[in-house]
């Protein structure tokens, strides 16, 4: 038996997980600030274990209606904040590609980089598709979890 909780970010996760005996905080390996989380936190945390798989296709989409060459600003979360670059100079950043999705849905941004199933959640029009990454993602857990350490 387990719970999920999703948060905004992975440093507010950290919070439940550093003040909870049994939890742990998936991460992403490309989080931008993923190295921040291991070395501030050496004292009370380790990574236990981690594991590859790709992600729903990464996508650059926009609201149906809009042109490509409307396009000005585009959201994204900071991780693939450079794919959104080939598009619009003028890159929001958010906390992750699911806002990403949103704030092109609520007309925050023109367009947005992120995830084929938010931009389908959404309705937005898949203008580039760059297909699944392969990617890595961290466990942590508290120094008295059993895990992947020496």
């Amino acid at each position: 038996r387990g719970e999920v909780r999703l948060y905004e970010t992975l440093e507010e996760a950290l919070l439940h997980v550093k003040s909870t005996e049994n939890s742990v905080l998936l991460g992403c390996a490309v989080y931008p600030f993923l190295h921040q989380i291991v070395f501030e936190n050496l004292a009370d945390l380790k990574i236990i274990d981690s594991f590859v798989m790709p992600t729903y296709n990464m996508v650059f989409a926009a609201k149906q209606h809009m042109m490509a060459s409307d396009i000005q600003t585009v959201a994204s979360h900071p991780a693939p904040a450079h794919l959104a670059k080939l598009f619009s100079s003028q890159v929001q950043l958010v906390t992750s590609n699911a806002q990403a999705a949103l704030a092109c849905a609520s007309n925050a941004a023109d367009a947005c980089i992120t995830t084929i199933k938010a931009a389908d959640e959404h309705r937005l029009k898949v203008i580039k598709d760059f297909g699944e990454v392969p990617m890595c993602f961290t466990i942590h857990g508290l120094k008295s979890i059993e895990g992947g350490s020496r």
